[in-house]
């Protein structure tokens, strides 16, 4: 039986695909996503993931933050979508008080390493936002 991830067997099978398409993938890497999607404004994410969908339903801050916890519970599966949940959950105004909370929360139902593992992807985030910021 393998060890690896279902996720780390998913990327393997990815690049093996890529290489025969364009032997130029051979190195591809999924945090280039990261550089390739930037965060979303808050208002083009209130406008497609918020009020847009519902008008009386769940705002795009709501939204992520169950997006958050549905990503916890997959654990170190999901890393690349973790932080960019993230950075989309700082720029939809959620405080990194709710992030943690969210995260938190998900122990109990994803178990602790899936939320220490979500936690420290988190921090790695609002690390380099505060890098970013100068402090």
């Amino acid at each position: 039986m393998s060890s690896k991830t279902p996720f780390e067997l998913f990327m393997e099978q990815a690049q093996e695909m890529a290489r025969a398409f364009n032997p130029a993938m051979e190195n591809f890497d999924p945090r280039g996503f990261e550089k390739m999607w930037p965060t979303m404004p808050k208002d083009a994410m209130e406008m497609w993931f918020g009020k847009g969908i519902s008008k009386d339903g769940l705002d795009s801050k709501t939204r992520l933050l169950l997006t958050l916890a549905g990503l916890t519970m997959q654990g170190a599966q999901a890393d690349t979508q973790v932080r960019m949940t993230v950075r989309h959950l700082i720029e939809a105004g959620a405080t990194k008080d709710e992030i943690a909370e969210t995260i938190a929360q998900m122990s109990m139902f994803a178990g602790i390493p899936a939320m220490t593992r979500a936690m420290e992807l988190a921090r790695e985030v609002m690390n380099d936002d505060r890098k970013d910021e100068g402090q």
